[in-house]
């Protein structure tokens, strides 16, 4: 890789070029973890919704489980709302072929849905009815949930699927 030194005798600058270049020397395959390159077996494929707020609670939930390192992760808005509705068909299928895909590249054989709670999918979605209080967001989640467990377990008949609700605290109630 080559740097292009500025004629003032300041610090070296690195030119795109010349970054492009070492990237393609190097190759992008060497830039990667070998655990990431590998194919093989994973523990499990892990839907969460895209809200922000919540990054570092999966994450601490995920390993707390001893899954680090161990899972797919497939992010729509939504989680189980986004893999499936009517109102974002395109979505449904989308979750459907990571699954497919989880299976043949990774051997997974466990699926997990993290929901949570106080989801602005579910308001613009479902409504603000759908989540009007405590109580009744739980049932909009535990129906939704458990349409695409059904969903999930209709076409993969062999898979495990577990379903949660997670707090804005990183607290996650299962649902059986």
């Amino acid at each position: 890789m080559t740097c292009d030194c500025n004629r003032l005798g300041r610090w070296p600058v690195m030119t795109r070029r010349a970054a492009l270049a070492g990237a393609v020397g190097v190759g992008l395959a060497a830039m990667a973890p070998a655990a990431a390159l590998a194919g093989g077996h994973c523990e499990a494929l892990l839907l969460t919704c895209m809200d922000y707020r919540l990054d570092n609670e999966v994450t601490a939930y995920m390993d707390a489980r001893g899954m680090r390192d161990k899972y797919d992760h497939v992010i729509l808005a939504g989680a189980s709302l986004g893999a499936l509705n009517d109102k974002f068909p395109a979505w449904n299928e989308v979750f459907m072929t990571h699954i497919d895909l989880a299976v043949q590249l990774h051997e997974v054989h466990r699926i997990i849905i993290l929901d949570h709670r106080d989801c602005g999918a579910y308001k613009l979605v479902l409504g603000e009815a759908a989540v009007k209080d405590p109580e009744t967001e739980l049932k909009s989640h535990v129906a939704q949930l458990y349409a695409v467990r059904s969903a999930v377990l209709a076409k993969h008949p062999h898979m495990e699927v577990e379903i949660g609700l997670m707090a804005l605290d990183g607290k996650v109630l299962q649902i059986v």
